[in-house]
């Protein structure tokens, strides 16, 4: 039975690192519902709360799908995930509409804090999530100022100053752009684990290979030295007893002798190969 625990410390450190932050982008949609869903229970009624802290799950739940999507992308693991961005682009869209509507025909003043919290809010969230799925610095400030443009656009059924549509707009770019630059950070780190750890990989095979190598061409130099003096030596004793020489025993003595220095030499070469691996 595995302890607990267990699940954790069989991971790498790469994998304990990609589940951090995995769970990191997962936590960032439960600080959204908290911070924008949750709070409207203090800021206006129940029944409009309720909707708004609905609404706003929704958004988080969307949020996490395609961080993890993206996430996945990253590594290579998944394609580009097109549709659940576009389809997180779509709840934003109706959420922040859906606020704007509750903010203009909710009741005066109560409800309008906390709509205006939720109109802004998913709208950064969305942005520094959105970038997770793009690649080039282009293309995701890109992705942060259109949703800035799209929150001072959206502004205008409330009839809101120019100004203020300007300081929400301009709101939108840096949180979103903050939230953006922070999983941006986030992936790359993550990335940059796995790269350490592959080049720690490739030094290893590396070392592997050359001990390989010098223990082969130790063994070369260890028999091919001794099995060229040994079959010398034989024909020279075959050529010696064929003359009924005597000198013939003592050149199968000294082959006896090198076979068996031969057998040392190889022992220590394959003692040092194995105390080196």
């Amino acid at each position: 039975m595995r302890r607990p625990g267990g699940w954790w410390r069989v991971k790498s450190t790469p994998e304990k690192v990609e589940t951090y932050t995995r769970w990191s982008f997962h936590f960032f949609g439960v600080i959204e519902i908290l911070a924008l869903g949750v709070t409207a229970y203090g800021r206006t009624g129940t029944g409009l709360a309720t909707a708004l802290c609905l609404l706003v799950t929704v958004h988080a739940t969307a949020c996490m799908l395609v961080s993890s999507r993206a996430l996945d992308w990253t590594r290579g693991r998944r394609p580009q995930p097109v549709r659940p961005m576009w389809a997180l682009v779509v709840v934003s869209a109706v959420v922040s509409i859906t606020a704007v509507v509750i903010a203009e025909r909710g009741p005066s003043g109560e409800v309008e804090t906390a709509a205006g919290a939720v109109y802004g809010g998913v709208l950064c969230y969305a942005a520094g999530v959105i970038t997770l799925g793009v690649s080039g610095w282009r293309r995701r400030v890109a992705v942060v100022g259109a949703f800035a443009v799209g929150a001072g656009l959206l502004t205008f059924p409330l009839e809101m100053p120019l100004l203020a549509s300007v300081v929400l707009a301009g709101l939108v770019m840096v949180t979103g752009g903050f939230l953006a630059a922070t999983s941006i950070f986030s992936l790359w780190l993550l990335n940059a684990v796995y790269a350490l750890d592959e080049a720690k990989e490739t030094r290893v095979r590396l070392a592997v290979a050359e001990e390989r190598l010098r223990f082969g061409r130790d063994l070369h130099d260890v028999m091919g030295r001794n099995l060229a003096v040994i079959a010398l030596k034989s024909e020279l004793a075959v050529q010696l007893s064929r003359r009924g020489r005597p000198e013939a025993v003592e050149q199968m003595i000294e082959v006896q002798r090198i076979a068996q220095e031969s057998q040392r030499e190889v022992r220590d070469v394959v003692r040092g190969y194995r105390e080196a691996a």
